[in-house]
């Protein structure tokens, strides 16, 4: 089996290059480079204290989640394509060629896909990772906004297929954790749950019998730009006393839920 994936540089997402060249013949990856260091370098994100502050803890449940992960290059079935992130929307089906010939397509990480490939990704049924509970979040950074508007049933991955509109495809399962010790820790372990189900289930086949759910947009609580993330907002996240025990999961929210059984 040949798969593609599109993702970025972090930890969590060569990770995801490991993990899926183990269940794959071929593994071809997009991968667009970025910051390793948000919050001390400017990217997408501000450079200040705060921020600095906010994205140690992530870094820090990322490392526990992932450990330093590096892409294995020992392994000759992985095949990678680098490039500064927003590029790949500059790039033609033509220069892409060698990696549009797959058998499963997966993005995570990516930048907004736009134009002739995303039309050829939605023609090919690609699958997409959301980290947040879709139609509820959607947007950037959901699994923050989750917690920060006392929803931490709602924080998790949203396993749906790709679709021009952001994070509003149909979807294929939710993947969770109940590691409840630790607000970072517990989206990262979302994250994680996401990686090994989708694993598995292209391992077994099971993920092409899934039945797509069309999402309920009237269902939608908050929809996140990149420029809501800011430093104001992350000083009040801080100053809120999180309860991640505040509400219990309701699987009628859900559909067909994962969760993780390994811990970190």
């Amino acid at each position: 089996m040949k798969i593609t994936l599109f993702t970025s540089n972090k930890n969590r997402h060569n990770y995801l290059i490991n993990l899926l060249s183990e269940v794959s013949d071929e593994l071809y990856v997009i991968q667009e480079c970025g910051t390793i260091f948000p919050g001390i370098v400017l990217g997408h994100y501000q450079v200040s204290p705060i921020m600095k502050k906010y994205f140690e803890n992530v870094n820090n449940a990322q490392s526990n989640f992932f450990g330093n992960s590096y892409v294995d290059n020992k392994k000759k079935n992985i095949k990678i394509l680098p490039m500064v992130f927003g590029d790949l929307n500059q790039c033609s089906l033509n220069l892409l060629s060698d990696f549009l010939k797959s058998d499963v397509y997966v993005v995570f990480g990516s930048s907004y896909i736009k134009g002739e490939l995303v039309d050829f990704l939605v023609k090919q049924k690609a699958i997409n990772i959301h980290a947040g509970v879709s139609p509820y979040y959607r947007g950037t950074d959901c699994n923050f906004w989750a917690l920060y508007d006392d929803n931490p049933h709602l924080v998790g991955s949203t396993i749906h297929l790709l679709s021009k509109g952001l994070d509003s495809g149909p979807m294929l399962y939710h993947a969770m954790s109940d590691l409840k010790t630790d607000p970072f820790k517990y989206t990262m372990s979302a994250i994680k749950s996401a990686f090994h189900s989708i694993a598995e289930r292209i391992k077994d086949g099971s993920i092409f019998t899934i039945k797509p759910v069309v999402q309920n947009k009237k269902e939608e609580v908050r929809y996140s730009k990149k420029s809501e993330f800011n430093e104001e907002i992350v000083k009040k996240y801080f100053e809120k006393k999180i309860d991640l025990n505040k509400k219990k999961f309701d699987y009628s929210l859900l559909k067909e839920p994962f969760f993780l059984k390994d811990k970190p």
